[in-house]
């Protein structure tokens, strides 16, 4: 396999770096006596609103075969009741998207439409889940199994003895609002449908899924609903509501019923390729390939030390750091732009699911260090979307934008991209589509708000609040958060403006690098604390930083930190390091932190999962304040951000409820795999890494070479533990080191990284010149 290969030969290179580089450094990290995969527990996040699923999936793919339970976004480990099994899920969203066709096996006779009423019950005692298989068996005795392939979803359903052993197959229901459906049996092995569906938060564009499923054996009786109304012996139904097909076996004898379901955004057609490519294959075996592909993937970082909780934890986080983004393209290369037209890629696989507000902090930097390839087919997905529709996307489900969340997180995004080397060949283009988002604003009769308040950012140096203003398109307004939306925007603007300055557009780059600034025009100095202003240029709402107006999900409270261009030029504006320092101290609740990390974590930062507002304290659990823990490397005290790191990442544990909040498409997942990694992204968009602590005493990470010539990091802290947690020095391959960051330039070579850590803070990390620079 070309996964194996690499990853022998990537390892060896990583060996011979560091027995090179680091002689005295620990042996290589050994995996566990278990595979990878059996570390993995999917429904960590399945509780109290982390919304994960513990279905099958394949890395990236396309199809996402999941139980769902009656919760908005599909599966509640709280519920006990599964209203089927079915295609489409994304991994930690917040709002209801997907659930496309949820197929659920039933015995005796079809009385029922509505899968809330047919729904069966079961419990966690006979349910087992691991990377690309789930099993439950239900209390009317069938069990279900599930297994995916990139395009299509595997099922295995066992009856009890019965001549009425049924499949319902539901087009008109979802997790989202179904604007239509039409179910087709084709023949007595085939059920084809087109589901149209809508109702992300609050966009309303619809969009098309075209299935086809294909049993391994005749059925014997079949029939539709719609609405209400069961029709034996039909074979098409279609409409609004409730809408569907049952077909039936007899398992007197043969009790066991597989079928395949392909998925296609473009047409039957493409469900019907997508199907012959999966080829032949019994349902162990499409299984087994599930499971080895996860191995390879989960296998290019290997890690010492620690027990094994902490090891769950960790790659149950990298498990879902590669959830998403989703294929998009079928197996012949065509997909549905966001102009609505079919288009063929060659050369590359077309991506969706675009929740760039969320990502852009911290999975997107991970994908671009373990998973480079196919983060250089998102990118260039991305700039598809550009092509296509004519604007860069901010929040795109499937074929259309949603237009959720709010500021610029795309370019940041690309400029990532770009910085990690994913865009050669590339660069003028995606810097054409960046520059004209930017400076421009969609026309009003696009799908697309990008921007939206760009006009008045450019002519007044701020985004304004405007509590009021009327929605002009579905999804969010960054009307409505001035105040994060100025900060959003200016930290866009300086990642564009280093992306301007590499590629010789210099006027470009100084206009951009000097709206970067613009942060501080809504600094309010009487308050020390940023605040949006109004239309008319006066601030905004109460001077109260816990109670403040125009931030979106956060308080200006908690916005403070997120100037990682230029937190410097930040930290002077509110009175100098000691000050800063104190500020800082108190948002993260320090003199508690010390006393009862885990206790200060649960009780004083995270007030339950959408506890966005009236709060002054570090939310961990949301993206706004994902970078902050790491500033303090940046005002001279490097040793606190390891002390909030580690209280932070007593969040993720091994159970249900093992994290805070929406995992949002692998973002907090992904927060975690760096942080105990100990390297995490300080400016999104660009190269540097700021460095604390990790939990680990050893970790080895493959990397290919074509991005990263030398094929491999390791990362050693020998005796690193909740009291040696102290950094007191390091080096880079093998010579001292005394800065808070590396660079991106350090992971391109054969490199070594190793801390020695201790039970006190040390000077390490001090001095003003270790801080990560300025972006100018």
């Amino acid at each position: 396999m070309r996964w194996t290969r690499r990853l022998r030969l990537a390892a060896a290179v990583a060996v011979a770096a560091s027995a090179l580089f680091s002689p005295s450094a620990a042996p290589a990290a050994q995996p566990p006596d278990d595979r990878l995969t059996d570390l993995v527990n999917p429904f960590i996040g399945t509780q109290n609103e982390g919304n994960t699923f513990p279905g099958a999936a394949v890395p990236f793919g396309m199809v996402q075969l999941s139980p769902d339970t009656g919760h908005r976004t599909g599966y509640d480990y709280t519920q006990h009741r599964i209203r089927g099994f079915s295609l489409v899920h994304l991994s930690g969203v917040g709002c209801a998207i997907g659930g496309d066709l949820p197929v659920l096996p039933t015995t005796g006779d079809v009385t029922e439409t509505d899968h809330a009423k047919y729904a069966a019950t079961f419990s966690h005692a006979n349910e087992q889940a691991s990377p690309g298989y789930y099993r439950v068996r239900l209390d009317d005795g069938i069990e279900a199994e599930l297994t995916a392939t990139e395009r299509t979803g595997v099922q295995r359903y066992t009856f009890p003895a019965t001549g009425k052993a049924n499949v319902l197959l539901n087009a008109g229901q979802a997790l989202h609002k179904n604007v239509s459906s039409k179910v087709e049996i084709l023949d007595d092995r085939t059920v084809r449908t087109a589901i149209t569906g809508s109702g992300f938060c609050r966009s309303t564009r619809p969009y098309t899924v075209y299935t086809v499923t294909r049993f391994n054996r005749p059925f014997t009786a079949h029939g539709t609903w719609y609405q209400d109304s069961i029709t034996p012996d039909a074979t098409k139904s279609s409409g609004p509501g409730r809408n569907g097909a049952y077909v039936t076996f007899d398992a007197t004898k043969n009790r066991t019923v597989e079928a395949t379901t392909a998925l296609s955004y473009v047409d039957a057609r493409g469900a019907e390729v997508n199907l012959a490519a999966t080829g032949a294959g019994s349902f162990d075996e499409v299984r087994e390939a599930a499971r080895r592909a996860w191995e390879d993937r989960l296998d290019d970082v290997r890690v010492q030390g620690g027990d094994r909780t902490l090891h769950t934890t960790f790659y149950s986080s990298l498990y879902r750091s590669f959830l998403a983004p989703n294929i998009g393209s079928d197996a012949d290369g065509r997909y549905t732009g966001w102009d609505q037209r079919i288009h063929h890629v060659r050369g590359f696989t077309y991506y969706q699911n675009w929740s760039l507000w969320d990502t852009y902090r911290t999975q997107s930097q991970l994908l671009s260090l373990l998973a480079p390839r196919e983060a250089r087919d998102m990118a260039l997905s991305v700039l598809r979307i550009d092509a296509d529709g004519g604007w860069l996307p901010k929040w795109g489900y499937g074929t259309v934008e949603t237009n959720i969340m709010s500021g610029d997180p795309v370019t940041p995004y690309l400029t990532n991209a770009y910085q990690q080397g994913l865009l050669k060949g590339h660069e003028e283009r995606a810097y054409r589509a960046l520059k004209k988002n930017a400076d421009g604003v969609p026309p009003a009769d696009s799908m697309y708000v990008g921007r939206e308040a760009n006009r008045e950012y450019i002519a007044n140096g701020f985004a304004p609040y405007i509590k009021d203003r009327p929605y002009t398109k579905p999804g969010d307004s960054d009307y409505h958060h001035g105040g994060s939306v100025t900060l959003e925007y200016a930290l866009s603007d300086a990642m564009l403006a280093q992306m301007a300055r590499d590629l010789g557009h210099d006027a470009d780059a100084a206009r951009y690098a000097a709206r970067s600034r613009n942060y501080r025009n809504i600094f309010d100095r009487s308050t020390g604390f940023f605040r949006a202003r109004d239309a008319s240029g006066a601030f905004a709402g109460p001077a109260d930083p816990a109670k403040s107006v125009g931030f979106h999900e956060g308080t200006a409270g908690q916005y403070q930190w997120l100037v990682p261009q230029d937190l410097r030029g930040m930290v002077g504006l509110i009175g100098g390091d000691r000050a800063a320092n104190d500020r800082l101290d108190a948002f993260f609740a320090y003199d508690q932190l010390l006393k009862d990390p885990a206790r200060t974590a649960r009780e004083v930062w995270v007030n339950g999962p959408y506890a966005y507002y009236n709060a002054d304290k570090y939310n961990p659990q949301n993206e706004p304040d994902l970078i902050a823990p790491y500033t303090y490397l940046s005002t001279g005290q490097p040793w606190k951000t390891t002390d909030v790191v580690h209280a932070a990442l007593t969040l993720f544990t091994d159970g249900p409820t093992g994290m805070t909040g929406n995992d949002d498409l692998g973002t907090m997942s992904a927060w975690n795999v760096l942080s105990s990694i100990g390297i995490f992204p300080v400016q999104p968009g660009h190269r540097t890494w700021g460095l604390t602590t990790p939990v680990f005493d050893r970790v080895d990470l493959v990397l290919d070479r074509v991005y990263y010539p030398g094929g491999g990091l390791t990362v050693t802290a020998p005796g690193t533990s909740d009291s040696r947690r102290y950094i007191q020095g390091v080096r880079v391959d093998k010579a001292a080191y005394e800065r808070t960051y590396i660079t991106t330039d350090t992971l391109r070579r054969p490199s070594t990284l190793a801390f020695t850590v201790g039970v006190r803070p040390s000077g390490w990390g001090t001095a003003p010149q270790a801080a990560p620079p300025p972006l100018k």
